[in-house]
């Protein structure tokens, strides 16, 4: 059974005042516009609507938790990047989400969707080399990984490891598709230790995902997370 298969949307926050008092581990989830995000959130969970997938890019401005467990939960962050958003909007969203991903001492990870026919944009490389620092981990799911061909992916997932190796050893990456169900254990297994949740992980065959340390130390697997050699 998918490990958060009981996950249930619980809140959704617009000020930093009314987040989960009760909350112990938090796992958010960020990428941009139509990046497949909350179709990844919806794949995780074996729930087709648990995460709305809005056609308008942007529309979500607040965060969105999905609670999995006591005091765990996961958290939709709004997209970004969107350049025709209204300016009182894209300061809300920095008041909101900075603070959120800076200071909430609940967070253990960051959840980076990327398309992986369009993987570190501009704007994907602002967002890691600014929550870097925090020193939290960092995990890429490369969605919509059935778009490319098997030699596109490995290709794909060897240049962005290399360059996560770059940042920190904090970061790790694997292909993922939501419409093929592709990646799901190796990323239950991550969000699952996250989260204190290992212990019940459906798969106990996945692999373990080692962060990425150089662009020299890193393999790549077909559909898997990245791992050292």
């Amino acid at each position: 059974m998918p490990l958060f298969r009981n996950a249930v949307f619980y809140r959704t926050i617009a000020r930093l005042v009314d987040l989960p008092s009760d909350s112990l581990s938090e796992v958010a989830f960020a990428g941009r516009s139509n990046c497949g995000k909350s179709s990844a959130i919806n794949a995780l969970a074996d729930h087709t609507r648990l995460a709305f997938v809005s056609k308008t890019p942007g529309r979500t401005q607040n965060l969105n938790y999905f609670r999995v467990a006591e005091g765990r939960y996961l958290v939709d962050l709004p997209g970004y990047g969107f350049a025709k958003a209204p300016a009182e909007i894209r300061a809300q969203w920095g008041r909101l989400l900075a603070p959120y991903l800076r200071e909430r001492p609940a967070l253990r990870g960051l959840v980076l969707i990327m398309d992986s026919r369009h993987p570190l944009t501009v704007l994907d490389r602002q967002l890691l080399d600014w929550f870097a620092p925090t020193g939290k981990p960092i995990h890429v799911l490369l969605s919509k990984a059935d778009k490319l061909s098997h030699e596109q992916r490995l290709l794909t997932l060897r240049r962005v490891t290399s360059q996560l190796g770059e940042i920190g050893s904090q970061c790790s990456a694997q292909l993922f598709s939501s419409l093929r169900k592709s990646g799901l254990p190796e990323a239950e297994n991550v969000l699952g230790d996250w989260l204190g949740l290992t212990g019940v992980a459906p798969d106990e065959g996945s692999s373990p995902v080692t962060p990425a340390e150089s662009p020299e130390a890193c393999r790549a697997s077909p559909d898997g997370p990245s791992r050292r050699r």
